[in-house]
């Protein structure tokens, strides 16, 4: 009998070793956002891992990649849009959980040179010559067909009359971020970028601010995916809460939606 027990006790620690106790599986989340909004997201998420102990798996990228690769079936929990456009695409393709979208934040469109550059501040208006300001370098931004930057910018520039003469100079870059790199390496002489990006980018300076009547308002949409584990709907309470406010006013957002704690 005293051999059994003994048997019983060995068996126990092995195969308790084994198992994993309830409840010790980590939680993660994963996070699909636009590229823009990498630095203030890292910091967010960060606090937010501190408080709850949910990881978070952030991927950056344009806004149309993203809706896309979620429709196709892509583990998001989480999708925040640079655009109105696509988060409404991705709720069209029946990919997002649409009662839980909130449009969170705002931002601004800005004309950017090589921090070195001799382009001096300028005005930017109605029969603003962008092609004659750029000379014979490039002009970067987002794809204007699909990059939420790129479209804001090509509207602004038709509303300014300026497109047509300088449509041939453009660098289609795959994101906002990628667009602001080509000006901080001074491959691109001037850049259309978000407000917030160009604050984060040493290597470039701000030259002129767009007229916030010469293109569609700037607001990103954040919503929990059609998918989405059951902690998505907490994570999406705390983007809304007044640290993360601080956080996103920090980096130049404009909050447009009212905190929830």
């Amino acid at each position: 009998m005293r051999h059994l027990v003994r048997l019983f006790a060995v068996a126990s620690l092995v195969f308790g070793a084994a198992l994993p106790p309830a409840g010790a599986q980590e939680t993660s989340l994963t996070v699909f956002a636009a590229a823009s909004l990498k630095n203030a997201l890292d910091d967010i998420n960060a606090a937010y891992t501190a408080k709850t102990g949910i990881k978070i798996a952030a991927s950056y990228a344009a806004s149309s990649t993203l809706a896309k690769q979620i429709e196709q079936g892509a583990p998001a929990d989480v999708f925040a849009s640079a655009d109105t456009d696509w988060m409404t695409y991705a709720i069209g393709k029946k990919s997002i959980n649409e009662a839980t979208r909130v449009d969170l934040l705002g931002n601004r469109l800005v004309l950017i040179a090589p921090k070195d550059s001799g382009v001096a501040t300028v005005s930017i208006g109605p029969g603003f010559d962008l092609a004659k300001l750029a000379g014979d370098g490039k002009i970067a931004t987002g794809d204007v067909q699909a990059v939420p930057v790129g479209k804001y910018a090509k509207a602004a520039l038709q509303k300014l009359g300026a497109w047509d003469a300088a449509a041939a100079k453009f660098a289609m870059a795959d994101n906002v971020r990628a667009a602001l790199i080509l000006v901080a390496r001074g491959e691109a002489a001037l850049g259309i970028v978000y407000e917030t990006d160009a604050k984060v980018e040493s290597g470039v300076k701000i030259v002129g601010t767009f007229p916030a009547d010469s293109y569609p308002a700037v607001v990103y949409p954040f919503a929990t995916t059609a998918t989405a584990k059951p902690e998505a709907t907490d994570y999406l309470s705390f983007v809304r809460s007044s640290l993360a406010k601080g956080v996103f006013e920090k980096y130049g957002f404009t909050v447009l939606a009212k905190p929830t704690s």
